[in-house]
């Protein structure tokens, strides 16, 4: 009705006034229609944009603009401002207040969540520039070593790593010195090179994030494990970096393989049947830090031998132990490398006792096994599967020193062993880094 009133007024200055007046009462007209329009029953108040009434030489035959349609438009806009109000508290963590946004702006449109865009908010400012003020925030935060040390040393004059968040009446660890607390975190790596109790170390503040990532730990971890051959850091940029992407073999745990097979058994006495066994047995590999590696081939399942490779001092007679080293070929495929033997029995066999031994001397051997592995990742995990690619037995005549080499064939018997991390084996420090 307003707009139609406005229609009418506009036809008859057309007619009784001059141009220039005309077009002021047309404005002013235009003006109070959409005034009037905006007050009406059941319109938003946010400054919703109205059709204007334009005047037209073609009279009253002009449509009027259709009154719903607008409703429905204002409504969805007031929806899309109340939906836009609750992203920005579920942003904010209020998220009591967003949930009652939410029921607003869905009791007025249930389905404004797959019309809207998150383009904007109420404001004005709109929420994308909420998202790239975060973006940039993130990308500030990148080096979290720097922005720590940064933060450190604009607190206070004096470099403090932590301070107590609550008074205390007894003595806090950010009293300590420098090099003692250094010399701590060289113990929770231990000489079992426990990275992962390091990282879990620096999640404590951000002076102990920035002792965690203290470069020369990181190279005396490098050293343990490469030698010699880590002296340069090209093409890594830390020698964090480097123990991390660098293939290597792992030390919290034991490498385990399973083989399966039938073996046929003795024929029955009657002659109509004969057995069949079905074999299982278990390969262990350990390796420690400091180049020595233990061996074990055993049927009884890992629950119970597990804990006995926790060390090497171990009393199982079965065990192999010797030495390993890491090859890098030109195929670039890290290669692990073995020499093992049994450990030598303490009490020599008394050759005396038999008649047997003192006319024909039994000739003394040292055996060796020779074992060639291939280093590679599976699934999620890095550097947790071993391949075979070798295995020989050499057997040393000491009278002679000559040397017999047999030389098993890589079958379906070598079945690759998989790394199962043990925690037990990282549950003590022996001594420091």
């Amino acid at each position: 009705e307003a707009e139609e009133d406005c229609h009418s007024d506009l036809v008859r200055t057309d007619d009784n006034e001059g141009p220039g007046e005309a077009n002021l009462q047309a404005e002013l007209q235009m003006f109070r229609a959409q005034w009037m329009f905006e007050l009406a029953p059941g319109m938003s108040s946010s400054g919703l944009e109205t059709l204007p009434c334009k005047s037209s030489s073609r009279g009253p035959g002009v449509k009027s603009v259709d009154t719903k349609g607008k409703q429905e438009l204002a409504k969805e806009e007031k929806a899309k401002e109340l939906f836009l109000k609750a992203v920005e508290q579920e942003q904010n963590g209020a998220l009591y207040e967003a949930i009652k946004f939410y029921r607003l702006a869905m009791q007025l449109v249930p389905d404004i969540e797959f019309k809207i865009t998150y383009t904007r908010s109420p404001d004005g400012e709109g929420v994308g520039k909420r998202c790239a003020e975060d973006s940039e925030e993130d990308s500030k935060m990148a080096d979290l070593l720097t922005d720590f040390q940064q933060q450190l040393t604009l607190q206070e004059s004096s470099v403090k790593l932590c301070q107590p968040e609550l008074d205390v009446s007894q003595t806090h660890i950010s009293v300590l010195p420098l090099e003692v607390l250094m010399y701590i975190f060289r113990w929770v790596v231990s000489s079992d090179l426990d990275l992962r109790s390091l990282e879990q170390l620096s999640l404590v503040c951000r002076g102990f994030y920035i002792c965690a990532r203290d470069p020369e730990i990181w190279h005396q971890v490098c050293l343990k494990i490469w030698g010699r051959s880590c002296n340069k850091l090209v093409p890594y940029t830390s020698w964090r970096e480097m123990f991390l992407e660098r293939p290597r073999v792992r030390f919290d745990g034991v490498y385990i393989s399973k083989t399966t097979y039938i073996r046929q058994g003795e024929q029955s006495l009657d002659g109509f049947y004969r057995a069949w066994h079905q074999v299982e047995y278990y390969r262990y590999l350990r390796f420690f830090p400091d180049g020595q590696v233990m061996m074990l081939t055993t049927p009884e399942d890992p629950q119970s031998i597990v804990p006995r490779l926790r060390t090497k001092n171990t009393r199982t007679d079965a065990i192999l132990l010797g030495h390993y080293r890491l090859s890098q070929e030109t195929d670039n495929q890290t290669k692990v490398f073995a020499v093992i033997m049994k450990k030598k029995e303490e009490k020599p066999i008394d050759y005396h006792k038999y008649r047997y031994f003192r006319r024909v001397p039994v000739q003394e051997t040292d055996h060796s096994f020779h074992v060639g592995l291939q280093l590679c990742s599976s699934g999620r995990q890095r550097f947790n599967k071993l391949v075979w690619i070798h295995h020989s037995c050499h057997i040393t005549y000491k009278s002679t020193g000559e040397t017999a080499v047999t030389t098993f064939d890589i079958d379906k018997m070598y079945t690759p062993l998989f790394f199962a991390r043990v925690k037990s084996f990282t549950a003590f420090s022996e001594k420091p880094l």
